[in-house]
C-alpha cells in the first residue's frame, strides 16, 4: 500500500502540483496518510470485480483531486474504463494506471468487466472535513461553533461560505491549462509538465 501510495504522490501529485499548482499546495500543510504521500485518506476496493457506480465524491475537498489506481487482470479493450460524465470522456484504464480526477464535482464511474477477469482498485483522496478540522484549530465543528456569539456564528458562515470561493480561485483557469497542455505537446517543458 505504501508503494502504491508513494508512487501515486511522486508521480501523479506531481502533475497534480505543475497542473493545479495552488490546490496542491493547500494539501501540503495537512497530516498525510503515509510519509511520502499528498493525501490523507486511503480506500482500498479488494473485489473481486471491483464496480463502481455513478457517483461524486460529496465529502472530499471541492477543488482538490483524488487519485485512483486500477489492479487486477481485465482486457482494458472490453471493460475497466472510466467514465467522466461532465467532460464526456471515456478512458482506457488498464491495470496498473493511475489517474488524477476531482471526484467531488465531476460523476465518474468505470465500465463492468467479464465475469472470470479481476479488478481491484486503490483511491487515495482528503476528506473536506479535514481540511474544516485543521482551519478550526484542530477542533470538530461542534466545539468550534459552541460559545460563539450570533455576530461571531455570522462572521463564521461567511468565512465558510467564502472558501468555495478561494478554492475555486486555487484552481487554474482554462487559458492557462490550454497554455501549459500546448507546451507540453510541443515538447517545451516535458517533466516540467508533470508529463
Amino acid at each position: 500500500m505504501r508503494r502504491n501510495a508513494h508512487f501515486a504522490s511522486a508521480s501523479v501529485s506531481a502533475a497534480f502540483d505543475s497542473w493545479e499548482p495552488d490546490a496542491h499546495a493547500y494539501y501540503e500543510d495537512h497530516e498525510r496518510n503515509f510519509a511520502r504521500s499528498i493525501w490523507a485518506c486511503m480506500t482500498v476496493n479488494f473485489g473481486p470485480r471491483t464496480l463502481a457506480v455513478p457517483h461524486r465524491d460529496f465529502a472530499n475537498i471541492c477543488f482538490g483531486m483524488c487519485s485512483v489506481t486500477a489492479l487486477g487482470r481485465f482486457s482494458p479493450d472490453r471493460g475497466g474504463h472510466i467514465v467522466l460524465r461532465e467532460l464526456k470522456m471515456v478512458v482506457r484504464f488498464p491495470a496498473g494506471s493511475t489517474i488524477l480526477i476531482p471526484s467531488a464535482i465531476v460523476t465518474h464511474y468505470n465500465t463492468s468487466i467479464g465475469e472470470h477477469e479481476t479488478r481491484y482498485s486503490i483511491t487515495q483522496y482528503t476528506a473536506g472535513a479535514i481540511f474544516r478540522f485543521v482551519e478550526h484549530g484542530c477542533q470538530l465543528d461542534a466545539e468550534y461553533y459552541k460559545g460563539m456569539s450570533r455576530k461571531e456564528l455570522r462572521a463564521a458562515h461567511l468565512a465558510n461560505a467564502a472558501q468555495a470561493d478561494k478554492g475555486r480561485g486555487m484552481l487554474s483557469k482554462l487559458p492557462v491549462l490550454r497554455q501549459k497542455a500546448a507546451a507540453v505537446a510541443s515538447g517545451l517543458h516535458g517533466t516540467d509538465a508533470g508529463m
